[in-house]
């Protein structure tokens, strides 16, 4: 689930991004970034735990694939939090400086 909510998450900014010129104005760049970059992590520990456990990979236990919900939200979650403190920090249309 960590896999797919970052692969989303990846997706969108990069679409927003793409489309839209404000987000690259307002640095959706930098979410790009992050979520390609954890989307990566868990593509890296998705194929190293098929190679242990084989077949089991595919079917999780219930509380497992909740767990792995909770962590990608928690993923998105702060990766937002981190683009909006870059985004206060750098101020790209002086509203905080007003």
């Amino acid at each position: 689930m960590t896999l797919l909510i970052t692969a989303l998450a990846a997706i969108i900014s990069t679409i927003l991004w793409y489309v839209n010129e404000k987000a690259r104005f307002l640095k959706v760049g930098i979410l790009c970034y992050e979520f390609w970059g954890a989307f990566l992590m868990w593509m890296v520990d998705a194929v190293y735990e098929y190679l242990e456990l084989g077949e089991l990979y595919f079917s999780p236990a219930g509380q497992d694939m909740l767990n792995d919900t909770f962590l990608g939200l928690s993923v998105v979650v702060l990766g937002l939090i981190i683009w909006l403190i870059i985004l206060l920090l750098k101020d790209p249309e002086h509203v905080i400086k007003k």
